[in-house]
């Protein structure tokens, strides 16, 4: 046996439809999923990028078909979305004219690229193309 993969990463926010319109329009994730409680999108590669409002996903859920436990998460949260290495100006390029502010940047020793900001709720996200890791 072994680990596909990760499936879903959770962000938990303060304001959902303005999370949703930051990835949605600002990174180009589709929104697969969107409901008072949870918006679901899109971020390439079979991953799902969940966003609930804060606290609202903290309680258990119940209902016929199951239990799915409780979680939040608070703090300045961390993920990072895989980029091609040539797409890395344009980018640069979509998130300045989006107005993201660059919060660094970084040249890893294996060769890969990471461009970091922050989403609406100060979330750091990290931008990396191949050679961050060995596995990636």
């Amino acid at each position: 046996m072994k680990i596909g993969g990760v499936l879903e990463t959770s962000l938990y926010v303060s304001d959902l439809a303005r999370s949703i319109a930051f990835y949605r329009d600002c990174l180009k994730m589709p929104v697969m999923l969107e409901t008072p409680r949870i918006a679901a999108l899109d971020a390439g590669r079979s991953t799902v990028l969940l966003l609930f409002p804060k606290g609202a996903a903290a309680q258990d859920v119940h209902d016929a078909r199951g239990v799915i436990p409780g979680h939040d998460g608070a703090g300045r949260l961390h993920l990072a979305f895989a980029i091609e290495a040539g797409e890395l100006d344009s980018w640069r390029a979509r998130l300045e004219t989006a107005g993201v502010v660059m919060r660094g940047e970084y040249a890893w020793p294996r060769g890969g690229t990471s461009l970091y900001f922050e989403d609406p709720d100060g979330h750091v996200v990290e931008l990396a193309t191949p050679g961050v890791w060995p596995t990636y």
